[in-house]
């Protein structure tokens, strides 16, 4: 008799294929991935970071360089030559007679490092003070938001005006007036996140091991209000390039030596109304579209990080 019953089957074949585990990060690929529109703006502002990296060997002309600029090329059109050096302007040049092209390419280089570190900056203060004011409660709570508060109230251009009039023009300069009107928003968010937080178990836990305060903060407290933290530094971040272009087109900006594209924008503008649009107009396009595509990528990690807002 045969060792199998009639009634007995062979098992399946297996192909020998162990499936991949889904790891948060994975997931977190995968749901960013599912929105083409945001797909796109990360991939289009990966290429505005590139190319304001490697600006000093891309540029056709180093704009900071006043021995390579000459003023017999200012205000040319688009796509002019030049006739003592023979280069083409394929965006045309300023009033200075600087390249509008690698103009723009180091002026992403001032934007996207002013508007990153005070970002930064401002997401350390911000996050340590809301957490800390969530955590402590009582009169440090008290403390702590009150000044949020009064932060808040103040218009931001106002209050970056007021603080560069005393510090005066410089890159530093503007860094320090946008740390200082952008922590409130970090402070705030993370105290409501970190509120929440303080009464799950593990911090308990944490108390009842005695661990020290620093270390329940910045190692149990920290990692779990990082979504809404993240996506709060990428919106601030593209808010805080229109905030340093808004200010050095006013003139209180970065130095006119290191023009940002604000600045950029602000030496066409008198040209506006007499047909020389391209001075004003390609820095503004350049603006447009590196905010624009920071704030498409912040509003989908919005969703990602938060299903329970996803449609």
């Amino acid at each position: 008799m045969s060792a199998t019953t009639a009634g007995s089957t062979a098992p399946a074949p297996t192909s020998g294929k162990v499936p991949r585990a889904e790891t948060p990060l994975r997931r977190f690929i995968l749901d960013f991935a599912e929105s083409k529109l945001a797909l796109g703006a990360l991939v289009v502002f990966l290429a505005i970071v590139l190319v304001a990296v490697f600006a000093p060997w891309i540029a056709p002309q180093n704009p900071y360089d006043l021995a390579q600029l000459d003023i017999m090329d200012g205000r040319l059109e688009p796509g002019s030559v030049s006739e003592g050096t023979g280069m083409t302007y394929w965006l045309g040049t300023d009033d200075q007679g600087r390249d509008m092209l690698s103009g723009i390419m180091y002026g992403l280089r001032i934007s996207l490092l002013v508007g990153a570190g005070s970002a930064i900056v401002a997401a350390f203060v911000g996050a340590s003070l809301g957490m800390l004011a969530a955590y402590a409660g009582g009169r440090t709570d008290t403390v702590i938001m009150r000044l949020v508060d009064l932060q808040l109230s103040f218009p931001t251009i106002l209050s970056a005006l007021m603080i560069l009039a005393f510090l005066g023009k410089g890159i530093m300069n503007v860094v320090i007036a946008l740390i200082i009107v952008e922590w409130a928003y970090y402070a705030r968010t993370v105290r409501g996140t970190a509120l929440v937080e303080r009464r799950r178990e593990y911090i308990e836990a944490a108390q009842c091991l005695a661990l020290p305060t620093r270390r329940i903060i910045f190692r149990h407290l920290l990692p779990n209000c990082m979504p809404p933290l993240i996506v709060v530094a990428t919106i601030q971040i593209a808010r805080a390039i229109a905030l340093e272009a808004t200010l050095s087109f006013l003139g209180l900006g970065v130095p006119i030596t290191e023009p940002s594209l604000g600045l950029l924008i602000a030496n066409g503008y008198e040209y506006m109304l007499s047909g020389k649009y391209w001075i004003s107009f390609y820095p503004g396009i350049a603006l447009l579209i590196t905010i624009v595509s920071i704030n498409l990528v912040g509003d989908h990690l919005r969703d990602v990080l938060n299903p329970r807002l996803k449609k």
